[in-house]
């Protein structure tokens, strides 16, 4: 038996949390899983799983193992998808994170296009409004809206976006005049704190100056959705991004404050770890993704 069938046998039971699992989902026996990863630790010498009737765990020398064979075995795999790229029948399983607000508004119908169009590839796809480690947990790519940082992921602009001040036309005649950003800091705000600083809003001044106000308001939610909810019930100003305020203000029902103050530094960006061998259904992926938001845009 080769050292490549024992490396793929042990991943899988640590990715499934253990022998029977593992069993399940690769269809291949529990006694036979435990017969590769016991000839796999006879060959390096060292023990890679406690195992118990209960409990399965990795040791020091498993989790090491773990994490540098399993890179190795994702660059294998890319290979093998570069070699085939020429095959317009995507195959495999494509694990994507993205934001609750992406996969909740009407830009997520992106996901279910691709799905649609590529029916041999499956498309696993985990909506977390968190920063996940792609690496750690597996992912082959990430949808985020954000300013992007410097970081070792590679990243593809899908999109630009901005995010408008909104809120209901009786709450502008109560509150109003509002002609400059400053204003903010006088009238209630609601609040998303999944924004990065989320007590104070940012607008640039047409010259290029930065203009920073501090915010407060009857309502603190870690969630657009609430907050563009709480902005149509007239309870104050939300910053609410644009594919998502857009049919409101399109409706009448919202309006858009301060637009000539808006910043450009967001964006949508496809993020996928730097890997030798790209494999080919991330790269027809982002392709699919970057001309389905030129069509949306």
């Amino acid at each position: 038996m080769d050292t490549l069938t024992r490396i793929r046998a042990f991943i899988d039971v640590v990715e499934a949390e253990g022998f029977s699992a593992a069993a399940r989902k690769t269809g291949r026996s529990k006694a036979l899983l435990s017969k590769y990863v016991r000839e796999l630790e006879d060959e390096l010498g060292a023990l890679l799983l406690n195992r118990t009737t209960r409990q399965f765990s990795l040791t020091e020398a498993g989790h090491t193992y773990y994490r540098t064979a399993a890179d190795i075995l994702k660059e294998i795999d890319n290979l093998a998808d570069l070699v085939r790229e020429n095959n317009t029948d995507l195959k495999g399983k494509l694990k994507v994170t993205v934001p609750r607000t992406f996969i909740d508004a009407d830009v997520g119908q992106s996901l279910i296009d691709f799905a649609k169009e590529h029916p041999d590839l499956s498309l696993e796809i985990v909506a977390d409004d968190r920063f996940v480690d792609m690496i750690e947990e597996g992912f082959d790519l990430a949808i985020r809206i954000t300013r992007l940082d410097d970081s070792g992921l590679i990243a593809k602009k899908l999109s630009d976006f901005r995010v408008y001040a909104c809120a209901t036309p009786d709450f502008v005649a109560k509150y109003g005049p509002l002609t400059h950003p400053q204003e903010l800091s006088r009238v209630p705000v609601l609040i998303d704190t999944n924004s990065r600083s989320h007590n104070s809003v940012k607008f640039v001044e047409p010259d290029g100056s930065p203009i920073s106000v501090a915010v407060s308001g009857p309502i603190e939610v870690n969630s657009p959705q609430a907050t563009l909810r709480a902005a149509r019930a007239g309870l104050g100003i939300a910053m609410i991004p644009d594919f998502i305020a857009r049919p409101y203000i399109a409706s009448g029902e919202l309006v858009s404050l301060f637009d000539e103050y808006l910043t450009t530094d967001r964006g949508i960006y496809a993020v996928y770890p730097h890997r030798r061998y790209l494999p080919a259904k991330v790269r027809v992926f982002v392709d699919y993704l970057h001309g389905w938001f030129r069509k949306y845009a």
